[in-house]
Formats: structure tokens, C-alpha cells, sequence
């Protein structure tokens, strides 16, 4: 008997026949109950992060017209992937079809073969990156706070350089602490206290943005983005193209689209409450990064920094600035948990499919907890390999402290495979498009399109990471 048929068998021998489909779904599940409102709030909170802080330098990379143009073409594709993806939810017919529970889910049910084997190994090395980049985030927050009130005790006598590394350790042992919760990323608050972070401080970033145009009265910048001068040439072209990988990643979450569809109830048919769902949050979205991003351009012009939140710098009212940038660190502690509970759970079940007879990967301790009721399990292989995952995305980081460079390089490699390349080819054989018809050829164009655009922002973000090395000493950076 199959999981699922015996999910249904359960349930059904301990509620009256006539009831059995009021409380389960077609696959033997718990009664979903998602709407457009909780799927759209969902999708708001993942895309809503770190990614929202760079926009402002993006767009004064690009200028007036090509920032907000590249804006609008990328929620534009997102949006119709997305749309693509949410027909992929359910495999073959769309009522009554196998259900995907995730991204990988459907990929393997539709495409199959070294496809899936291929999607797996982006995903994670885009979380594995994600992990690395809200470190850094996270370490500059800190800072952050910390040379503010340094500057002001100082009477703005002291500039306070200090070094990145003390907080990146901070940030990283706090991690490992909370890595060693199973399943913290179900903590059922985690996903509001996030949603309430991101707002605050994406809020005070431009909030603090219209103050400082209010008060100088004018609107900095130029349609072309920085000026030949301010830099080279040849770091406008680099510039400009890092800033396409820093919008792409602003935009990344295809990849739990899926997991959102599954919260979703039926009927209305899945796909279709997943569509208004996702057209209301790219619209809510696209409104709040346009706002975030040409305020903070309109403010900075071409000095717009590569963290919106760290160039108002010192200004007052500076308690304002450190709610907002605590907002970020307590945002980005649970968000790092959440990325990287994927990784962890696929490795610690290939160790125990690998090794089920051995010891240190499958004994648990019982550890009881003072003023609680079950006992904490120890795992030690757990305990091992997620502080050593976390140590290794802390020296990574300390290695790489380039925010902007991170993000683009995140940008470039998750936006083709995951956001379009998958989707549409998911689509093609879900829906038995004929090849060479008018809407295969389409397809394949904007995902050939997709693929030169994710090129060349990735090509753009590796310049940058290369040129800032050549002026860096590893572990010693200061801001």
C-alpha cells in the first residue's frame, strides 16, 4: 500500500465515511486551505529581503531610463514563468493530476533524467550562495550600528573604521546554535517575524530617501546612470551589467513557488488562485522596489551605495537607522536558517541512505531541557556537519566580504535555470507543445534570451569580484 493510500485508509478509519473528503485532499493530506491573499503574503515575505538594499545602486548604474526599464522587464518574465510553473503543479491533468510538492518534485515527474539530477545541484548552490551573501549582509548591518554610535559618542571627531570579520564570526556562531533545532525553518512564526523585518526596514530605507530629497529639494541623477569619469569606461559596461545580476536576484523565488501552490485550497483549480496570486504579489513588489530603488538613486545619484541603508550613514535621526539595520540582522538570522535547511536535510539523508548501520550518523541523545517537556536529540553527525557547513559560509565570506558582487553573481546563476529554463521547459512537455510551432519557438526564444542576459550580469559580477581582490587583503577588510 502506497503512503498515500494509507494516509487516506488512517484517516478514514477514524472519520465517518461521509466526512472523509471534508477533512483530506485527493492525495490523503490535511484539507489545504491557502487563498490568494495567504499565497500572495507568502510570496511577498520570500521576495522581499537583502536583495532590496542594492536596487538603489542598480539603478544608478543603469540611469533613469534603463534602471526602471530593466525593472519592469524582469518582473515582466517572472511573471509569465511563474504562470508557466503553476500549470506544472499538478502532472498531466490540471484537477485531478498527480500533485508536486516541490520545485525538484515536478521537474522530476514532467522532465526527468540528468534534468533533475542538474535542477537539485543549481538549487543548492544557489542557497549554499544565498547563505554566504546574508552573511555578509548581515556583518554590515552590525557594523553599521555599531560606527553610528561610535560616531556620534565621538562627536563626528572619529571616522571608526573597524573590521568586518568580529561580526561575520558573530553572525556565523549564532547560526550554528540555531542549526542544531530540527526543523527551525517550520517554527511557525519565523515567516511573519520576516515579513514584518523586510518591510521595516525596506520601509525606513525609503522613508529616509524621500526625507533627504524633501530636503535638498532636488532629484540627483541622470537618464544615462553614472557618469564616464565618476569610473572608467570599462567599469560602466561592468557596472551595468552586475547591476542586471542585482535586479535578477531582487527577484528570485521560483524556486519555492511551488511549495507556496501546495498551501493553496481547492477547488477553485490550484493553478488558477496561484496565478492572481502571483500577478498581485509582482505588482505589489515591482511598486516597492521602483519606490526603494529611484528614491535611494534620487537621494545618492552617482555615490548610491552598494547597501541603501549605509549611505545615510551618519546622519540623524541615527536611532531610526539602527532599528532599520537590526531589522535586518534579526531578518536575515532566521532567513539563513531557512535557506539552508534544504542542504542540510539532503545531506543528512544521503549519509543515513549511505551509511544506516553506523553510529555517529543515525544514534540520537536524549538531552532533557530544563522547564521543557521533551528532551533535546543529539545527533552528532548533525552536530559536526552544520557547524561545519556554517564555518565554511562564514570564511568564505570573510574572504569575499563584496555584497554587490555576491548578489550578482546569485542573480545571474539562479534567474535562467531556475526562473525560466525549467518552467518553460516544463511547460512544453506538460502541455505536448508541438516543436517548431509558433509558441515552442517563443518559448525557446525568450529562454535563449533569458540564458545571454544571465551571461553576461554573471560575466559582469565575476569582473567585480576580481577587480575589488586586486585592491583587497584577504581577512582585512575595514570599512
Amino acid at each position: 500500500m502506497g503512503d498515500n493510500q494509507r494516509q487516506v485508509f488512517d484517516v478514514s478509519m477514524a472519520i465517518p465515511s461521509h466526512n472523509v473528503s471534508e477533512c483530506v485532499d485527493d492525495d490523503g493530506r490535511l484539507k489545504r486551505t491557502g487563498t490568494i491573499c495567504t499565497a500572495s503574503a507568502h510570496i511577498i515575505t520570500a521576495v522581499i529581503g537583502s536583495g532590496v538594499l542594492s536596487l538603489a545602486w542598480a539603478i544608478a548604474q543603469l540611469g533613469w531610463i534603463a534602471g526602471p526599464a530593466v525593472m519592469l522587464l524582469f518582473s515582466f518574465v517572472t511573471y509569465y514563468t511563474s504562470s508557466l510553473l503553476t500549470d506544472c503543479y499538478r502532472t498531466g491533468d490540471p484537477v485531478s493530476g498527480k500533485r508536486n510538492y516541490t520545485y525538484t518534485d515536478a521537474v522530476r515527474s514532467i522532465l526527468g533524467g540528468y534534468k533533475v539530477k542538474a535542477c537539485g545541484l543549481i538549487q543548492y548552490l544557489n542557497l549554499f550562495g544565498i547563505s554566504i551573501g546574508y552573511t555578509i549582509a548581515a556583518s554590515i548591518s552590525m557594523m553599521a550600528i555599531k560606527r553610528s554610535n561610535c560616531f556620534h559618542e565621538s562627536g563626528g571627531k572619529n571616522p571608526c573604521h573597524m573590521s568586518s570579520n568580529p561580526y561575520m564570526i558573530m553572525f556565523g556562531v549564532s547560526e550554528i546554535l540555531l542549526s542544531q533545532i530540527p526543523d527551525f525553518d517550520q517554527i511557525w512564526w519565523l515567516s511573519i517575524v520576516a515579513a514584518v523585518m523586510s518591510f521595516t526596514y525596506s520601509g525606513i530605507g525609503l522613508g529616509l530617501g524621500i526625507a533627504k530629497v524633501a530636503a535638498t529639494g532636488t532629484f540627483k541623477g541622470s537618464l544615462t546612470g553614472i557618469s564616464i569619469g565618476t569610473v572608467t569606461q570599462a567599469q560602466k559596461i561592468w557596472r551595468s551589467l552586475q547591476a542586471i545580476g542585482d535586479i535578477a536576484f531582487a527577484y528570485s523565488f521560483s524556486v519555492i513557488l511551488i511549495e507556496i501552490q501546495d498551501t493553496v485550497k481547492s477547488p477553485p483549480e490550484e493553478a488558477k488562485t496561484m496565478k492572481k496570486a502571483t500577478k498581485l504579489s509582482i505588482a505589489v513588489t515591482t511598486a516597492f522596489y521602483m519606490l526603494c530603488g529611484s528614491m535611494g538613486y534620487a537621494s545618492f545619484g552617482d555615490f548610491a551605495p552598494g547597501n541603501l541603508l549605509t549611505g545615510f550613514g551618519f546622519f540623524n535621526p541615527f536611532w531610526l537607522l539602527d532599528i532599520a539595520n537590526a531589522a535586518i540582522i534579526i531578518h536575515l538570522v532566521g532567513a539563513y536558517q531557512v535557506f539552508c535547511q534544504p542542504i542540510f536535510a539532503f545531506i543528512e539523508k544521503w549519509a543515513t541512505q549511505r551509511w544506516p548501520e553506523s553510529y555517529f550518523i543515525t544514534k540520537e541523545f536524549k538531552i532533557p531541557v530544563p522547564g521543557y517537556r521533551h528532551p533535546y536529540k543529539l545527533n552528532m553527525f548533525r552536530l559536526v556537519w552544520r557547524t561545519g557547513f556554517v564555518m565554511l559560509t562564514t570564511v568564505i565570506s570573510m574572504l569575499l566580504p563584496f555584497f554587490n558582487d555576491v548578489v550578482g553573481i546569485l542573480g545571474a546563476l539562479g534567474f535562467w535555470p531556475l526562473t525560466v529554463y525549467f518552467p518553460v521547459e516544463m511547460y512544453i512537455q506538460q502541455k505536448k507543445i508541438s516543436k517548431w510551432s509558433s509558441r515552442w519557438i517563443c518559448l525557446k526564444m525568450l529562454s535563449m534570451a533569458c540564458l545571454m542576459i544571465s551571461i553576461v550580469a554573471g560575466a559582469g559580477s565575476i569582473v567585480g569580484v576580481i577587480l575589488d581582490l586586486k585592491v583587497y587583503k584577504p581577512f582585512k577588510t575595514t570599512y
